[in-house]
């Protein structure tokens, strides 16, 4: 459930009466587009390695335990991907850095989201990404309540929520989020064929990218070879 990252806002800045800022503040960093690619049933090898990767604290903040190996495979292996959407943010070497599932709750307009970043890949804000884009993919399949089971103590999930204009209940060391979602329309389906598409062509560029390095690698090993057994057959 617990995921890092922040939501950016632009503040206001307080103006001098001469036209100046008194209290002048860093330029908000420019948006850069993070390729979120939807993930289906041959990816579950790679969601499950990516769970087994957080450590204790983080797999705590993940599901409200810590959470040991066989429950987060029993997790994976029940993820329903007819019925639920799993995002997944990966790096150049095509790890699985970041991962948000989307649960649709039964007959009911809500779904309940749930994330995790890699300890590496924090700071970035993937998973304010993660989470603007499973609003999008909510509020085209009708859902109008996004939700979020989070424990009080996770600060970084409940600011995002709260940043989104979720209303956030806690009981205790439990606390809920309920965001109310706008209702779809034509330029949130583009945008998400837009992303989607984008994000395809982003792994498969670099997949060929992968396999031209492994390629390359294994001409340099052919070469090294070469050249050992011609350096021996010198000597000898």
């Amino acid at each position: 459930m617990g995921f890092p990252g922040d939501m950016l806002s632009r503040p206001g800045l307080r103006e001098h009466r001469h036209g100046r800022d008194d209290n002048p503040r860093p330029p908000a960093p420019a948006f850069r587009w993070v390729p979120i690619r939807s993930l289906s049933e041959r990816h579950r090898p790679r969601i499950l390695a990516h769970l087994l990767a957080l450590d204790e604290a983080d797999r705590y903040l993940r599901f409200g335990h810590p959470a040991t190996d066989a429950q987060i495979a029993r997790y994976v292996d029940g993820i329903d991907f007819e019925r639920d959407e799993v995002f997944g943010i990966f790096n150049r070497r095509l790890e699985l850095i970041a991962l948000a599932h989307l649960a649709y709750l039964g007959d009911s307009r809500e779904a309940e989201f749930g994330v995790s970043v890699l300890p590496k890949a924090r700071g970035r804000g993937y998973g304010a990404r993660l989470f603007d884009h499973a609003v999008l993919h909510a509020r085209n399949r009708g859902v109008d309540t996004m939700v979020i089971h989070a424990l009080s103590e996770n600060t970084a999930m409940l600011r995002i929520a709260r940043n989104a204009g979720a209303t956030i209940d806690r009981a205790g060391t439990d606390s809920e989020a309920r965001l109310r979602l706008p209702p779809d329309d034509v330029a949130s389906h583009v945008s998400e064929i837009v992303e989607g598409s984008a994000a395809e062509i982003d792994y498969r560029l670099k997949a060929q990218a992968r396999r031209l390095d492994g390629l390359i690698d294994a001409i340099a090993d052919v070469k090294a070879m070469i050249g050992s057994r011609s350096g021996q057959a010198g000597i000898d």
